[in-house]
């Protein structure tokens, strides 16, 4: 079955998945676009290239079929810190036990284990704390020099070879770009991706090292997953395109009942300033392995929405759960649900957009007031860079937006956007030939019938990026 190509979400947030094992073939993967996935993600600590090329050319050519943009996101691993061997695999710890940490190339035993990463032992100092397997095994640092440190192990445990260590105390000295990484983000830009995710930023500084090599070809978005990204939260928002609250690592760095905290103080900070912002991680994790969600993992979702997040993601729920579809259906009836309360724009609300002296935001925040006043079928963006919608989306008007730009990949950006249908369009170029492009689309895509109003933003000099100066109110005849 062909979804037509005039349709559009009825809803405003948007949804990230992740293809995997479990959504490899094209029937899976124009099943989940068809249950309501905006954009997909491509996780790159898992996989092949040879895999993601093979997944992405089918979500272009289900993109050919339906006739509008699909984003893709590809999400580098970053750099994984890990235990060395153990001798026999594994080692049972008990709470007091002193052990060694160094850099030696040999096998761990009771009294030492290898960690083989010298930009730790450079940031850790004594009382830091070392989380072992996602926290399972705490260890505290005594004494500490270049080469090696002593800890005490906080609580009983195995460690295991190769298990992920988090230093949730320190600010390693090392780029967010390993080599893997490097070679990864040249075969995604080579493949023409439209979003780029950076884990365990830091600093500001990462994403803009990122960014430098991207040059514009795609948008950067910063994971937030380490605590030294929040005491950096604003710059990191600045120098991004976009933020992932990215609750995995973040829950383990950090104290459980901080992350809520943490994650309202994210969206918060990107809804002010006009960041799309994603949440993600363990949103409908029970779905894995049953058809039906818990009630908490609902209510979690949900609170992301009233929020206002731009987008909410799934994990292993469609990577390589045993529902894939069931979890993206239920995904979109939450979204569809909770955006029918009319206290969710209240709520989501009472967060205020900081606005530019610039003629774009003043258009923006006029739109927002008309279409509180008029009966707006839609406010139309016309746009070359994007930043239009953005600035438009920023200020989470009451009514559906239709952006039209005359560059694919733009479109494709903007399918992370809340409250953005993104299509591409052939670009206007007089006042009268904007207004009539604008209501044929708003007719044309099914959100306006006569007698409405449609909001029209756009620029002059047309076609020039970040030019926003003129809006027009049109009626549907």
């Amino acid at each position: 079955m062909k979804l037509d190509a005039i349709s559009h979400r009825d809803r405003n947030a948007k949804i990230l998945a992740t293809l995997g094992p479990a959504s490899s073939d094209r029937e899976t993967i124009y099943a989940l676009f068809k249950a309501g996935v905006d954009v997909f993600r491509f996780n790159f600590s898992h996989g092949t290239h040879a895999h993601h090329q093979a997944r992405y050319e089918l979500v272009r050519d289900i993109e050919r079929e339906v006739g509008r943009p699909v984003g893709v996101l590809i999400d580098l691993q970053g750099p994984k810190l890990r235990l060395g061997a153990i001798e026999n695999g594994k080692l049972s710890v008990t709470a007091g036990q002193i052990l060694t940490l160094d850099q030696q190339n040999k096998a761990g035993d009771s009294t030492r284990l290898p960690l083989p990463h010298p930009e730790i032992f450079a940031a850790i100092k004594a009382g830091d704390d070392l989380l072992i397997d996602d926290g399972k095994v705490r260890l505290r640092v005594l004494t500490v020099d270049a080469q090696s440190a002593t800890v005490e192990v906080l609580n009983d445990g195995v460690l295991s070879d190769r298990k992920g260590v988090n230093v949730p105390g320190a600010i390693l000295p090392l780029s967010a770009l390993t080599d893997k990484d490097r070679a990864d983000l040249a075969f995604g830009l080579s493949l023409g991706v439209d979003w780029v995710a950076l884990s365990f930023v830091q600093r500001a500084a990462d994403i803009e090292e990122v960014k430098a090599i991207v040059a514009g070809r795609a948008w950067v978005m910063a994971k937030l997953e380490k605590p030294a990204a929040i005491d950096s939260l604003e710059a990191i928002i600045a120098a991004s395109d976009g933020v992932m609250v990215a609750r995995g690592d973040l829950g383990v760095e950090c104290a459980p009942e901080d992350v809520p905290v943490l994650q309202k103080r994210i969206i918060r900070a990107c809804r002010e300033v006009g960041k799309p912002v994603v949440v993600a991680t363990q949103m409908l994790e029970s779905m894995i392995a049953s058809p039906v969600p818990t009630r908490a993992e609902v209510s979690d979702v949900a609170g992301a929405i009233y929020d206002g997040a731009d987008a909410v993601m799934l994990s292993a729920e469609s990577a390589s759960g045993s529902y894939p579809v069931e979890a993206v259906e239920m995904m979109d009836r939450i979204l569809r649900a909770t955006e029918s309360d009319p206290l969710q724009r209240v709520t989501m609300q009472a967060v205020q957009a900081y606005r530019d002296t610039t003629t774009q935001d003043a258009i923006s925040a006029a739109i927002r007031t008309v279409a509180e006043t008029l009966p707006v079928a839609a406010t139309v963006a016309f746009t070359s860079s994007g930043a239009s919608a953005l600035r438009v989306a920023h200020e989470r008007p009451r009514t559906p937006i239709l952006s039209l730009t005359p560059h694919l990949q733009v479109a494709r950006r903007l399918t992370m956007v809340w409250g953005v249908h993104s299509t591409q369009a052939d670009d206007a170029n007089s006042t009268d030939a904007i207004v009539a492009h604008a209501t044929e689309a708003v007719k044309r895509h099914g959100f306006g019938e006569p007698g409405r109003a449609v909001l029209v933003a756009a620029g002059t000099p047309f076609g020039v990026s970040g030019s926003t100066n003129l809006l027009r109110i049109a009626w549907l005849e």
